[in-house]
């Protein structure tokens, strides 16, 4: 059984950074790509960013191409990261750790963490 288990997020000042982590356990990790989502209230889920299996390309919602980097932890493959800089209060979302096909879609990923709170003040 395939599991995702976020953690790092917390309360940050505007301007701040995070590092967010993604623990998966079970099997077939090496052969899917990693993402992250996150979802506001109010809002629809959004996508954050992407990464492949091998690590080698990415891919980042617009908003968030000069502050964000995904990546992923090569000597420990079930483990992948994102780094969020320059945060602001619209960044408050809960961020959702996913493992699937590489797609900027949620429905290409099957399988989710619980989701990390992150909130940004002001």
């Amino acid at each position: 059984q395939v599991q995702l288990v976020e953690y790092g997020g917390g309360l940050v000042q505007a301007g701040g950074s995070v590092r967010l982590s993604c623990a998966a356990s079970g099997r077939n990790h090496n052969n899917y790509s990693r993402a992250w989502f996150r979802k506001s209230p109010g809002k629809e889920r959004e996508f954050v960013a992407e990464i492949t299996c091998d690590g080698n390309s990415t891919n980042y919602a617009d908003s968030g191409k000069v502050r964000v980097t995904i990546s992923r932890d090569n000597a420990k493959n079930t483990e992948h990261s994102l780094e969020m800089h320059s945060l602001k209060p619209e960044d408050t979302a809960v961020y959702y750790c996913a493992r699937g096909d590489f797609s900027a879609r949620a429905n290409e990923y099957k399988y989710w963490g619980q989701g990390t709170q992150v909130t940004v003040s002001s």
